[in-house]
């Protein structure tokens, strides 16, 4: 399984955001994205979930040429996005925020697997409060369980550490590993956070400006010289 985007280029208004970006991310590997902030990181996140239409270029999946699809089409091809600022919905309930993932499964599916709630105790603990009660890492939780009940081919994450306690980083740092582990998914990262990032990441794109400036497995780069190119 793979997700690969070719010559991917983005406009707001008059004004270019992304230039013609190649990129892919394989099934069983974390691909990292990293760079300052404003080059573009979530602008290329938002234009693979189709929350933002590409203005040229392709996306492809499984070899599946992907046309200009709307969010909900694109998540129905197995692209799930766990967005910056988490977009729970604060006044259902843990356990309701999760089934919102059923639209895209089959109604035989309509359960909350038990592998979630072994992954993140604190949400069986919680099924019954409302989201918006939750503490921000609690919410980023629910957040990431919420996008592997649609079972992605694709899981998008962006800034999953942000505001979020050193405990609760460490767990969802566990929960990338086990979903690299099983092989399945494509894992694609968007994080200031270094130390977390250079963890987790089996390769690495550096934007700079709306382009790659640099891209390549992880073993290839060394700690300090990138963390210094992406810090610039």
């Amino acid at each position: 399984m793979m997700l690969k985007t070719k010559g991917l280029t983005l406009h707001y208004g008059g004004s270019q955001i992304l230039h013609g970006i190649d990129f892919q991310a394989k099934a069983g590997e974390v691909t990292c994205i990293m760079g300052t902030n404003g080059v573009g990181k979530t602008s290329f996140l938002k234009a693979l979930a189709g929350t933002h239409q590409r203005s040229g270029g392709t996306i492809e999946l499984d070899g599946e040429t992907l046309g200009r699809l709307p969010a909900q089409e694109m998540a129905r091809r197995g692209l799930a996005v766990v967005p910056q600022g988490r977009m729970i919905f604060p006044l259902l309930t843990v356990r309701e925020n999760l089934e919102t993932g059923f639209a895209l499964l089959p109604k035989a599916e309509h359960k909350v697997p038990d592998s979630i709630y072994e992954l993140f105790p604190v949400l069986k603990d919680m099924s019954n409060r409302r989201g918006g009660d939750l503490s921000g890492g609690q919410q980023q939780q629910l957040a990431i369980a919420r996008a592997m009940i649609t079972k992605p081919k694709v899981l998008l994450l962006d800034e999953p550490t942000e505001g979020i306690q050193p405990n609760i980083i460490q767990q969802i740092g566990r929960v990338i590993t086990y979903l690299k582990d099983q092989g399945t998914m494509a894992i694609v990262l968007v994080e200031q956070y270094f130390d977390f990032a250079y963890g987790l990441a089996d390769h690495v794109y550096v934007l700079r400006r709306g382009a790659v400036s640099t891209q390549g497995p992880i073993a290839g780069f060394d700690k300090a010289s990138l963390r210094a190119e992406v810090s610039v």
